[in-house]
Formats: C-alpha cells, structure tokens, sequence
C-alpha cells in the first residue's frame, strides 16, 4: 500500500464525504508532514473529528490510523534527504519537548513489535540459524552497529560466526568467498537501504545460502530476497535513525536462541566466567 496510497487517495476523492476530502487534500498536498501527525493532530489541522480521520483511514482499507501513517511514513522514508528530514524535524519538533517527543516515538514502535510481530516467522528463524553450517552477519553504514551486537552475542554462542565488514565491496566478497548451502546470512539493513547490503545479500542467495532479513518493512529490498524476515520499525523524524526497536527485536532473538541451546550456554558462560576471573578482565570492586 504504500507506494500507492496518494493514487489510492486521487482515485477514492469523489466518493468522500465533504471531510474525508478535506483530509485527502490535505496529505496530498503536505504527505511529508501528514506523516508524522496523530488522528488527532491531523483533524484539527484540517477541520474535522479525530474518528472522522480514522474512519478516512478505514475508507482507504487500512484496519486503522497508525496503519494508514505508517505507510505514508514508508512512502516518504526513501524521499527524504537527510537535511530534509532535518528540516521536517524543526517543523514537527517547534515548542515540543523533544525528549518526551522522540522516547514516545520509541515506545510506540516498541509496541507495534509486540503487537505486529509474527511468531512464526520468529521461531523460523530461531531454528534457521540454530541449524546453520556457518552464520555470516551482515550491516552496513548505521546498521553496522546493529549487526555488530548481533556478532558480539552470536559469537559467544556459536563457534562459526563471521561479521562481514569492509569499506569496500570487495573485501566483503573475499570474505563471503566460501559461502554456500547450509550457511545462514543474517543481513541487518534499514533505510537509506545501502546498496552495498543488496549486493551482497545477492551475493549470498545465489551462492545458495539462506537470508535472515532484519528490516522494517515488507518493501525492504533485503525483504524481498529473504528466505525469512524479521520486522522493526526505525524511522524518526530527524536525521537520525531510530535502532531502539530492531534492538529490542534482537535482542528477544537472542534471549530465544540461548533458551533452545540449554545447558550449553550456561557452560559456556561458565567457562567464560572462569577465563574472566583467572585473567582479571573486569577487576574487582575493591580495585576501583
């Protein structure tokens, strides 16, 4: 829906009513501030009720307002330059308190992983790279750090884990050189979406390995070549992405993989315990 929700907007206008077409010209004209307003923002800035913009969301065929935002947020997502974003942050951001404002933001996306999240596909995964030959962990640019705690977990877990990254493209594939069926790519991108990621992830498919997608939506080029995807949303209406939300996602992976694995991660942690014990990596108290 989101590629298409000003055409969908256009071609509904003459059956709304004379507030719902209030609403649709209104996003069709300002979609890029529309985006980040709630229900309720947004029909006072037009005129009309709160359940007027939700029903016009109902309208449109989303199961409600947050899902119609949504995709006026993905639409715009890849638009934006960064200092239009920033610009776009002063507007939304003027006499807010940016703190509440931007952990707000957090939150709600926290809630629609809880809420949206598919257990399936969770436990799909969990098996995928519980059964993998080799795990390759992938993320570029701001999404680098991301993969980067994934790796630092994993390879406390699994003796086979890779981090792939290089500044340049190919380094990477010198590293992915001996990737095949049975490894598990876990590939960690967010907009901007990096081309370098896509490339790479292409890379891995058709050397016949299996991608773990960790994105935010359903038009993610990743998405689109994965075997299986977890979903986390990181917009923010700044410069700056938001990785609370594919964190928390992560880190509920993680949680999940440790519980399968049983005893075995608690002797390996053990050991771990007695190696940072032996060798005084984090000091004592009395040290300090």
């Amino acid at each position: 829906m989101a590629k298409s929700i000003l055409h969908m907007i256009e071609s509904s206008m003459s059956g709304f009513s004379k507030g719902q077409k209030l609403i649709g010209n209104y996003i069709l004209q300002n979609y890029d501030k529309a985006a980040f307003m709630t229900a309720s923002k947004l029909g006072k800035k037009v005129g009309v009720s709160e359940s007027t913009v939700v029903r016009f969301a109902s309208e449109l065929g989303y199961d409600g307002y947050p899902s119609m935002q949504r995709a006026l947020q993905e639409m715009i997502r890849s638009r934006l330059t960064s200092t239009q974003r920033i610009q776009q942050a002063g507007d939304l951001l003027s006499g807010q308190d940016v703190l509440a404002t931007v952990m707000q933001s957090d939150i709600d996306k926290l809630r629609m992983v809880v809420d949206e999240g598919d257990r399936l596909e969770f436990d799909k995964v969990v098996n995928q790279i519980m059964s993998a030959r080799h795990l390759y962990i992938l993320g570029v640019r701001s999404s680098s750090f991301v993969a980067g705690y994934l790796n630092f977990y994993m390879h406390l877990l699994f003796e086979k884990v890779t981090l792939v990254q290089s500044n340049a493209a190919g380094e990477i594939f010198e590293q992915l050189f001996r990737i095949g069926p049975g490894d598990v790519m876990i590939a960690v991108s967010f907009p901007r979406y990096s081309r370098v990621t896509v490339n790479t992830v292409k890379f891995a498919r058709d050397r016949g390995a299996t991608i773990v997608a960790i994105t935010d939506n359903e038009l993610s080029p990743v998405y689109q070549m994965a075997d299986s995807a977890l979903l986390a949303p990181s917009e923010m209406f700044s410069f700056v992405d938001s990785m609370v939300a594919p964190l928390s996602l992560i880190n509920a992976l993680l949680v999940a993989v440790g519980y399968r694995m049983g005893t075995d991660v608690s002797k390996t942690f053990g050991e771990l315990e007695d190696i940072w014990n032996e060798y005084g990596v984090f000091g004592k108290m009395d040290d300090e």
